[in-house]
């Protein structure tokens, strides 16, 4: 046999295989699918061992030739018959469809055994024809199959299938004529028979066509891009390396008495350009757009292509600003090398507050774009992602837009992306042209547009978190100058008590004394309030002190309005704490300043101090207007939330408790409606210390209102 054979069953087996690939890395389906891939992968077999058998130049075909042939027609023939079934079963009843099945069955088996009997020399008696007409058989039944198809098939259906028609009928029909002129002249003509390689060559890409425009035909198999890539890339570096080795040996050869360097060198050279070439973007990023196009239905792997944009965006560096990593999650969908994010701040427009991958000589210098121009104009009514290229070459496509001059004057600009949050234009996205160059389909738009609606609403999120932060700066200052307001009030009432008692007591050197210690007290206060200002850390003042003491120099402090408040201590009960004795004081007077002002002249307001195992307890009553439960949940211990008016600032009883929790306590209230208040001053009980200190911190610390 000539060399035809060989090339036509070689060209043959590769068309086959690469529609079989295509069918395992692309489609995904049911039994019809199953049935398409096993008849592909027999016919790429049966197409392996006729180029195997042409080249050995046998006189005859050999069982495994003869076998494969006869599963390949019996195969397609019940593929044939599965694409059938819906028509077969309008007209008989299903079990005929299995009676069909194994009757193909059967006669493929009868044929193989006539097959083996020529083959093995064996005499079953049978006419010396009978082989080729059971072929003969064959093509009749594949051709009879196709022509109750086409004409059963609706005619919006036939732009879908009649590829998958020429291509079958291309192998039966050449099946019948191989075979119809066998019988006529008593043997298989080589001419025709080493053609017939060419013919299933031409069946391939036809049946490739018809499987992509059927879906349903598919396997439910799925083969990860990466894996293709990966693979691809592995094959083609060893078909580098082996064509670069056979290259090496050639020079090697006929280089002379430098044929082993030049061959070193080449090598060498050789082994540097495929590392540059296996570590190029571009080229990865060509090699993606090429298989996406031409193995693949859908040109994006949709999980792995999420999975990246959601873990770029939710990327946690420090070193990787938000809108920098936005910008970034959707500029590798379609492997553009950077960007630029535009947001709307105010009533304004949108302001550039973001690049990636740009030099700030490259950065437009318009740095906002109006809110009513041409481009937000369309962004916000068509919402598409606008193609600069296409816009250059097609600008009838997009209406009335008219580019900014900032944007026509950046070289690398190639797609602006809107940022929609529902209906509403959040910002927009400028991406730079791809590493590899290609034209944007519809699969791409909708895949960029989704992703541009994800990073709106993150920009929205940002944007709030951020606004959020300054409102809580905000909120911690004028908190603090809440908080210094209240002390400096308390200050200028101390003050304010000394300069009404002067007048009657000025004379008095005990009350001299005490008006300098008042003095350096309120001065200590301010510096204090002014280190909190500066934020300076304060320093620890909590000493161990009674409680009792406390109590009656700030009952004392508070004898100058009516009701009077009275003290009730229990016998033989002196608990000891340790706190700061001025913040401790200023909350015992608040909490009684609290209870005269809810209680009329005439009321009783007491203050009574005792023990609770280790807590020591310090317990305000009056019986004045009192509280409901609401009113106390919610509201007695917020902050900035007052009942007197102007005369108060809110922030008293929330900084009671405050301080009595960074103690180690709390406090509490019970109380009801015109049945008065008590308020619960529970602090940790420490052991009374020796009487030395006790000396010593009682001549330290006085009250600085006494005897006024």
């Amino acid at each position: 046999m000539s060399n035809l054979g060989v090339i036509g069953y070689g060209l043959a087996a590769v068309g086959w295989l690469i529609l079989f690939l295509l069918l395992l890395t692309s489609w995904r389906g049911r039994l019809q699918g199953g049935l398409l891939v096993i008849a592909v992968l027999i016919t790429l077999l049966w197409a392996l061992r006729a180029a195997f058998y042409a080249s050995a130049e046998v006189v005859a075909p050999d069982w495994l030739y003869q076998t494969l042939e006869v599963l390949r027609n019996i195969l397609w023939l019940i593929f044939l018959m599965q694409l059938l079934e819906p028509l077969v079963r309008e007209m008989w009843i299903g079990r005929w469809i299995t009676i069909i099945w194994a009757a193909l069955a059967g006669y493929g088996v009868v044929l193989l055994g006539i097959e083996w009997q020529e083959i093995w020399g064996l005499s079953l008696e049978l006419p010396p024809d009978a082989a080729i007409l059971g072929h003969i058989s064959l093509a009749i039944a594949g051709l009879a199959l196709i022509e109750q198809l086409f004409r059963n098939t609706r005619l919006q259906r036939r732009w879908a299938t009649k590829f998958l028609y020429l291509g079958l009928g291309i192998l039966f029909a050449y099946d019948f004529f191989l075979y119809a002129d066998a019988l006529l002249f008593k043997r298989l003509d080589p001419t025709i028979w080493e053609a017939r390689g060419l013919a299933s060559v031409l069946a391939a890409p036809l049946i490739a066509v018809a499987a992509a425009r059927n879906p349903e035909w598919s396997l439910e198999v799925f083969v990860s891009r990466r894996v293709v890539l990966h693979s691809a890339t592995i094959f083609g570096a060893g078909v580098y390396l082996l064509a670069m080795a056979g290259a090496g040996y050639y020079i090697r050869a006929y280089g002379g008495d430098w044929g082993a360097t030049l061959q070193l060198a080449f090598l060498t050279g050789a082994g540097l350009l495929l590392v540059i070439l296996l570590f190029s973007g571009q080229l990865r990023a060509r090699a993606l757009v090429l298989l996406s196009k031409h193995f693949f239905n859908y040109k994006y792997d949709y999980r792995e292509e999420w999975l990246k944009f959601t873990g770029t965006l939710s990327s946690g560096d420090p070193q990787d600003p938000p809108r920098e990593r936005m910008i970034r999650a959707v500029a590798e969908i379609v492997h553009s090398t950077g960007g630029l994010l535009w947001v709307r701040r105010d009533v304004g427009g949108f302001t550039l507050v973001a690049s990636h991958n740009l030099h700030e000589r490259s950065l437009p210098a318009t740095q906002v774009e109006p809110a009513d121009s041409s481009l937000v104009r369309f962004l916000e009514q068509r919402q598409w992602v606008i193609q600069l290229d296409e816009y250059q070459r097609e600008s009838e496509l997009y209406g009335d837009l008219v580019l900014p001059d900032w944007l026509r004057e950046m070289r690398r600009a190639w797609l602006v992306v809107p940022l929609l949050l529902d209906e509403y234009l959040q910002g927009f996205l400028v991406l730079l042209e791809s590493r590899a160059h290609q034209q944007l389909n519809w699969e791409d738009r909708d895949l960029i547009k989704t992703a541009g609606r994800q990073v709106a609403s993150y920009v929205a999120l940002l944007e709030a978190s951020e606004a959020l932060g300054e409102a809580r700066q905000f909120e911690a200052f004028h908190r603090l100058s809440a908080y210094v307001v209240h002390d400096l009030k308390n200050i200028a009432a101390q003050l304010a008590l000394v300069v009404a008692n002067a007048a009657r007591h000025g004379k008095n050197p005990a009350f001299v004394e005490d008006v300098f210690q008042t003095v350096a007290n309120a001065t200590e206060r301010m510096n204090r309030l002014l280190a909190q200002l500066r934020k300076e850390p304060p320093a620890s003042a909590a000493r161990p002190m009674a409680l009792v003491s406390a109590v009656q120099r700030a009952v004392e402090a508070r004898a100058v309005r009516q009701p009077i408040p009275v003290t009730r201590i229990a016998a033989n009960d002196e608990p000891w704490v340790e706190v700061d004795p001025e913040r401790l004081a200023a909350v015992l007077e608040h909490l009684i300043q609290n209870a005269q002002e809810a209680t009329p002249a005439k009321g009783q307001i007491e203050v009574a101090v005792y023990s609770e195992d280790r807590i020591a307890v310090v317990a305000v009553r009056d019986n004045g207007c009192g509280m409901d439960e609401r009113f106390i949940r919610e509201r007695l211990f917020r902050p900035f939330t007052t009942t007197k008016g102007n005369a108060g600032m809110g922030i008293g009883v929330y900084e009671s408790r405050e301080f009595a929790r960074a103690a180690g306590g709390e406090l509490t209230v019970a109380s009801q409606p015109e049945q008065g208040a008590t308020f619960f001053l529970r602090l940790p009980r420490i052991d009374k210390p020796d009487v030395a200190r006790i000396e010593s911190e009682a001549s330290e610390w006085k009250n600085p209102a006494e005897n006024c």
